[in-house]
């Protein structure tokens, strides 16, 4: 594990050399991993400070440009197994309009999950044809979605019915339909994959027959669809199995689907080095069977707790570090062997001529934005532990515990940086709210040197789930505000307000 002190320091290397650190055991630090964008943008504070002081603590800063990388990376595991098919960007991972307005310049499509989503999309320049609703949908949204020729992801045989009232009703073409399956079991399994409240269970899948049958006027079935909330790519290679069986059932009953959609869950890896990850893990589960000091506020085990001299419960963490995330994990789950069938799925689904459809939300995310929280005071604890540090922000602006993602911030320096480079230390962050609970991170987090107030910590990574997905206006504290930074090639860094950034250069030509 590194504890070299230039930790902080975005241009670290990776390849820092190992050391036990001035502990007895040595500083427990989590290293985000920093793509090279974020990287870049990090090693230019004086930006960063300008930002906030004229915007506030806390600020989120979006990378709409890695979006674009993003989705080629999703595309090339497409092309790499000869499949055609959409990759839609899952919006409920982020609000900001800048993500969405880049991605209508890639190919990708857009899942939106409300009203409000399918709005935004279609305000952001793209077609109804390349949205698909999914989630619970009141009236309102579903009317939108059969008005504007969105594809909606149906949840059951009675949305599929609401959905072919209204287009009967206010006499529209016919809607596109995919229906969402759930409940599969693998051949030889005892039981069905875990449950989920959404979609309909395979083996009803007749009932949803019986009702694209009856409103074949009204509904067109261009597929079947899973989502599971599993890491697992044995469940998925059952569940996408499963919807190859279902779309032969909808061609026996005369119609002509072409699409499988596999959802999302691929995820992202946060941390830097897996060494890290495994001896952090390993020492919360040692603090937690009093082999060691606590490691957390009031000695929070994260899942894990001790009785009678029995460690139980389990560690209810995300895994932080993942070799295989992302573009790699539907790779992954496309090179799998059915489970019944033997074949490499991505194999079975190009003989089927079928298209393949992901909705990648985390993922798409992945390094698209930041959060910088200022520090505002730093103080000695009352009981001899780690120091604490408030910061202008609360845990709802940088929700990353509710993920169970445990990852440093990257402290910067607000000028003139101080002599020295300090000594590595743990501290507990505070937030800005009269609550007990208002911790940013409920461990002790390891820096590098002791913030002084002034100083931002930057919390990368955030734009998936983690940046606004909980923000709220608590004690009336200001919520975070977006900005979009970019550049062309090698130039300065430009700004704008997350709302006023277009796709555009500034000489109003379209980005590719």
């Amino acid at each position: 594990m590194s504890n070299d002190p230039s930790y902080g320091d975005p241009s670290h290397s990776a390849n820092a050399p190992q050391g036990s650190g001035p502990s007895h055991s040595g500083p427990l630090y989590l290293e985000p991993r920093l793509a090279p964008r974020a990287a870049a943008l990090l090693t230019s504070p004086a930006l960063l400070h300008t930002l906030v002081d004229a915007l506030g603590s806390p600020l989120n800063v979006i990378l709409p440009d890695q979006i674009a990388d993003n989705v080629r990376a999703f595309r090339a595991v497409f092309a790499r197994h000869q499949l055609s098919g959409r990759v839609f960007y899952a919006h409920k991972a982020n609000r900001s309009s800048a993500l969405v307005r880049r991605l209508t310049t890639t190919g990708a499509a857009l899942d939106a999950a409300s009203l409000t989503e399918l709005r935004h999309a279609l305000g952001s320049g793209f077609t109804g044809a390349e949205v698909m609703a999914t989630g619970p949908k009141d009236p309102e949204f579903l009317w939108l979605a059969a008005r504007s020729g969105t594809l909606v992801n149906a949840d059951g045989p009675d949305e599929l019915e609401q959905a072919a009232a209204l287009v009967r009703a206010h006499g529209l073409p016919r809607l596109r339909v995919l229906v969402r399956l759930s409940g599969f079991e693998a051949p030889g399994a005892r039981r069905l994959s875990r449950r989920s409240r959404f979609g309909t269970s395979v083996k009803s899948l007749h009932q949803l027959l019986e009702v694209l049958d009856r409103h074949r006027a009204h509904l067109e079935p261009v597929g079947v669809g899973y989502h599971l909330d599993t890491t697992s790519v044995e469940e998925k290679a059952a569940a996408l199995e499963g919807c190859l069986h279902a779309m032969e059932e909808l061609r026996v009953r005369g119609f002509h689907p072409e699409a499988i959609d596999v959802g999302g869950g691929f995820g992202v890896s946060y941390l830097a080095h897996a060494a890290q990850w495994e001896r952090y893990t390993t020492e919360l589960t040692r603090a937690v069977a009093g082999a060691r000091p606590p490691l957390a506020w009031g000695g929070h085990g994260y899942g894990l707790r001790a009785e009678n001299g029995t460690l139980r419960g389990a560690l209810g963490l995300y895994p932080a570090h993942r070799p295989t995330a992302g573009p790699g994990y539907l790779d992954e789950l496309l090179s799998h062997p059915a489970p019944g069938l033997g074949r490499p799925l991505g194999t079975l689904l190009l003989e089927g001529l079928h298209q393949l459809y992901a909705e990648p939300g985390r993922a798409l995310a992945d390094q698209c934005g930041l959060t910088l929280g200022r520090v505002l005071e730093v103080r000695p604890s009352d009981s001899g532990g780690p120091p604490l540090v408030r910061l202008a922000m609360n845990a709802g602006d940088v929700a990353l515990e509710d993920h169970g993602v445990l990852v440093d911030p990257v402290v910067l320096p607000r000028p003139p940086v101080p002599a020295g480079a300090g000594a590595p230390v743990a501290v507990h962050l505070m937030g800005n709210l009269c609550l007990e609970a208002d911790l940013i991170t409920r461990r002790a987090v390891f820096l590098p040197r002791l913030p002084r107030p002034g100083d931002l910590l930057a919390f990368a990574n955030t734009a998936g789930y983690c940046m606004d997905f909980g923000a709220t206006r608590a004690q009336g504290q200001p919520l975070a505000r977006k900005v979009a930074v970019h550049r062309e090639g090698d130039g300065d860094w430009q700004w704008c307000l997350d709302e006023q950034y277009w796709p555009l250069t500034r000489t109003g030509e379209a980005q590719g």
